[in-house]
């Protein structure tokens, strides 16, 4: 195997890329595995150099899932940011490195950080997200590329809002499978089209992890004791968005939603915090091994000690007569933010460990 490149950090170099970027219509839904139209977020992408690439997204006012949120003032979820920018990298990795199209994706490491979160409320119109994405690792055989490690800078109508990065590895299909049996010890795959189970314990109430719709809840038994909580990952195999197509695991993002909710229960049961008031700032994952459908998944949480509260980043607005004052941005509150560490288990065995950052919003 050959590995180009080396992990860095990212060096986007500013272009004017971004504002040639087409927000009319999506991309192909297939370019980004999706199977609803109204899944997909992406909506162009346009090569900047070798490794490297500007794409756009369009963030929207309501949608069923990533809409559903008690966020006062109403703010687009970090988890649809995420979401566009793992679309970004799928279609990126078809369009720009020929990956082909019935390669299975698998998610490593996921991370992002937000440090402007008041240029993400939700206004009069759309969102129009701006990535740039640049290719900082990539892993090849045989001349097949079978990874891509990406770093990506976000921005909103100029504004930077926060950056991402992605692992991503390709498996043939008949890789894939023998990856995944393996994984099993062997047990045929189940499908998440034809598999339903009975939900194990209580649904959490919505308003405890941040929701108004039952539906968007995947906690069950959520309980927290001496500083820690834990609860049971529901499988909501027929969600549209969490299952938009069959799958033989549980997704990454389904994970990963469901240890954001257990963070924001954890903030609410233990320090007292309002889910309506408290936004995920920063998220970093890297995933294990396969979560398995039919087994049970238990999320653990624990916070930290209180962290000093991010400083604003003054930001200078021009206009045509100059520039103005300098503008205050991110949190204007002195409230220190909070850590959490969430892991997922099934049995004994870790299938990814998260830490966030929850930061309080209230101005």
């Amino acid at each position: 195997m050959t590995t180009i490149g080396m992990n860095r950090a990212p060096d986007f170099p500013r272009s004017p890329a971004e504002l040639r970027l087409d927000y009319r219509r999506t991309v192909d839904r297939l370019l980004v595995h999706r199977e609803a139209l109204g899944e997909v977020f992406l909506t162009d992408m346009q090569p900047l150099d070798d490794g490297r690439y500007a794409a756009g997204a369009q963030l929207p006012r309501s949608h069923a899932h990533y809409g559903d949120h008690l966020l006062r003032p109403a703010s687009h979820d970090p988890l649809l940011i995420l979401e566009a920018c793992r679309q970004a990298t799928l279609a990126g990795a078809h369009r720009f490195f020929a990956v082909a199209t019935d390669n299975k994706f698998i998610l490593t490491h996921l991370r992002l950080r937000l440090t402007d979160h008041r240029i993400t409320e939700i206004g009069a119109g759309p969102c129009p997200l701006a990535m740039e994405v640049e290719v900082v690792r990539r892993k090849e055989r045989h001349g097949r590329v079978t990874g891509l490690d990406y770093a990506i800078r976000l921005s909103v109508r100029g504004g930077e809002i926060g950056t991402a990065e992605i692992g991503l590895r390709f498996k043939t299909p008949e890789g894939y499978r023998a990856l995944r049996l393996i994984n099993r010890g062997g047990r045929a795959l189940v499908s998440s089209d034809a598999y339903r189970t009975a939900m194990r314990g209580t649904p959490t109430p919505p308003y405890l992890v941040g929701r108004a719709l039952p539906e968007n809840v995947v906690l069950a038994d959520a309980v927290s004791q001496d500083g820690r909580a834990k609860a049971l990952l529901r499988v909501p195999a027929d969600h549209p968005s969490l299952f938009d197509h069959p799958q033989d695991h549980l997704p990454g993002m389904a994970i990963t939603e469901g240890a954001r909710q257990l963070a924001l229960f954890a903030a609410v049961d233990l320090r007292g915090m309002s889910a309506a008031k408290t936004l995920l700032t920063e998220l970093d994952v890297t995933f294990v091994r396969f979560g398995e459908l039919e087994e049970e998944t238990v999320l653990s949480a624990e916070l930290s000690e209180r962290i000093p509260a991010a400083p604003a980043e003054a930001h200078i607005h021009y206009t045509q007569g100059g520039p103005l004052e300098p503008e205050t941005a991110g949190p204007a509150t002195g409230d220190d933010r909070v850590r959490a560490r969430i892991e997922a288990h099934q049995g004994k065995e870790l299938l990814c460990a998260y830490t966030f950052v929850l930061t309080p919003t209230s101005y």
